[in-house]
């Protein structure tokens, strides 16, 4: 009989992983060391290897992990069954809030990928074009015209430039976070600049 993983295994890799794209994200996957990393964890390095067996193998995990979520959320937001500008709005927004919570790992795929070998740097980008291939079905209901013009990928080009390369600039402790974010982009993509509506925000104390 094969024996199953403990729930507590599953989590101590997960964490790990957390902690390998935060310094991943921070120093540069190059630059990032397994004796660091451990540290990071708190484990010996042994007990790191017990859970990964090298640092690359935490790198294609990163990015495959981070892609396969994007994946997984575009389809569940198809199921829903929604018309098609309410779907793309509601993916715009989902994704953006997505990223909020996965900034490192987002960092790691954006600079870091480069670094993978040839078969798993195709695997990966054949998942990242799965996801763009679900905004341009959104797009092609709303604007058909888009099918035959061939306009239908490179405008979901255009919006993910908006959103893959926001935390670049949005500081975490900034007066706009992600959630105040998401409905401006959606809005922009929508409307041009005259579409954005204004967030609520609490006046500075002088």
């Amino acid at each position: 009989m094969a024996r199953t993983r403990s729930p507590a295994y599953d989590d101590q890799r997960e964490m790990i992983l957390a902690h390998a794209a935060e310094l991943f994200s921070q120093r540069g996957y190059p630059a990032t060391s397994m004796n660091q990393l451990a540290e990071a964890c708190g484990l010996s390095k042994p007990t790191l290897y017990h859970y990964y067996r090298d640092k690359y193998a935490l790198l294609v995990q990163i990015a495959e992990g981070h892609v396969a979520r994007l994946s997984e959320l575009v389809r569940g937001i198809e199921a829903e069954g929604l018309p098609a500008e309410a779907r793309l709005q509601r993916l715009i927004i989902r994704f953006v809030e997505e990223y909020a919570g996965a900034q490192h790992a987002h960092r790691v795929l954006t600079e870091d990928v480069r670094f993978l070998e040839p078969e798993d740097r195709a695997r990966v980008l054949v998942m990242e074009r799965q996801v763009v291939d679900g905004f341009a079905r959104t797009l092609v209901e709303l604007r058909p015209e888009f099918d035959a013009a061939h306009l239908a990928t490179p405008v979901s080009m255009l919006l993910f430039g908006m959103i893959n390369w926001m935390f670049t600039w949005l500081k975490p402790d900034g007066r706009l976070g992600y959630d105040q974010m998401a409905p401006i982009v959606a809005d922009l993509f929508f409307g041009g600049i005259h579409r954005i509506q204004i967030p609520p925000h609490e006046e500075t104390p002088r």
